[in-house]
């Protein structure tokens, strides 16, 4: 998994077209001329915003974060979003992802990505042992966000559902999410998506969350028993999506033929824990089907 080998596949998407969906708090949504409802997810897709800022930049650790938003016109769109926090790569940073995490605030998500201090490209002292350290980090972040949320003076405030978090990563960032779920995390950490990768010591133990895995079956980087070691041991509700002879990531890569049922089965597996929303749920078996590009399968809660 060393930086050399990991290739930076994700590239920046405009989204563009993007009509508004409609939002009211507590997470209750509304399509554009729908019903209101507590256990739906937006339909259609919002424009997206982005902004960055820096934790802790007078600290031994600063951590640069790119925050991705669902806008409308004059700033953030009206309701409270789930925030998914989003780890990247060795070598990788956050823009390199958004392909991916764009997506998910356009289709009603927070998603804030840290460029880890150690791991990040252009890192000063990069070192592949700082991992074990980045679930902290996601823990440090996911504070500010709290504390964000609450500020007045903070454009997000009142806009984050700070009871409804997932954490998903890619790579060492999927290590660094399974890193997350340690003995006593709180509840708010709702789920999971690690995209090749696997878990840290510790991993998967408090509170019973669900974890979907992303993993290429001929990954030379991370090899897909590690995953799948990882998808036996969660406690909770787990999926694992196959993506047949496929490398460590090319098939999140906007155009790439995997990219399509990776971006339905993620953003589902989004709506479905995050939203509450039983029909996102019910359509991951379809988002993943594709006999020679994928395999789908899940299992309950051991």
């Amino acid at each position: 998994m060393g930086a050399g080998r990991l290739i930076a596949v994700l590239v920046t998407a405009l989204l563009a077209g993007c009509a508004p969906a409609t939002a009211v708090a507590g997470g209750s949504t509304a399509a554009p001329g729908g019903p209101l409802s507590a256990r739906r997810a937006p339909e259609g897709s919002y424009a997206v915003g982005v902004r960055t800022l820096t934790l802790d930049p007078r600290s031994a650790r600063p951590l640069p974060v790119t925050i991705w938003y669902p806008a409308a016109l004059g700033g953030v769109a009206a309701g409270r979003f789930p925030v998914v926090i989003y780890s990247h790569g060795l070598g990788s940073r956050p823009d390199l992802h958004a392909g991916l995490t764009t997506r998910w605030a356009a289709a009603g998500f927070v998603v804030a990505a840290p460029a880890f201090p150690h791991t990040r490209q252009g890192a000063a002292h990069f070192t592949r042992a700082d991992v074990r350290n980045q679930p902290a980090d996601g823990w440090r972040l996911i504070r500010h966000l709290l504390r964000l949320d609450t500020d007045p003076g903070d454009p997000l405030a009142g806009h984050l559902n700070t009871a409804r978090i997932a954490a998903a990563g890619h790579s060492a960032g999927g290590f660094t999410t399974a890193g997350m779920f340690s003995a006593g995390h709180p509840a708010r950490l709702r789920a999971g998506i690690v995209i090749a990768g696997g878990g840290l010591p510790g991993s998967f133990a408090g509170p019973a969350a669900p974890v979907l895995f992303v993993h290429g079956t001929a990954d030379a980087v991370v090899p897909v028993t590690v995953g799948r070691a990882a998808y036996g041991r969660t406690p909770g509700p787990a999926a694992f999506l196959s993506l047949l002879g496929q490398d460590h990531g090319a098939y999140l890569t906007p155009g790439h033929p995997g990219f399509v049922p990776v971006l339905a089965t993620t953003t589902d597996f989004l709506r479905w824990t995050l939203y509450d929303d039983p029909a996102a749920g019910a359509r991951l078996p379809a988002d993943a089907h594709s006999p020679t590009l994928t395999h789908y399968e899940s299992r309950p809660a051991h």
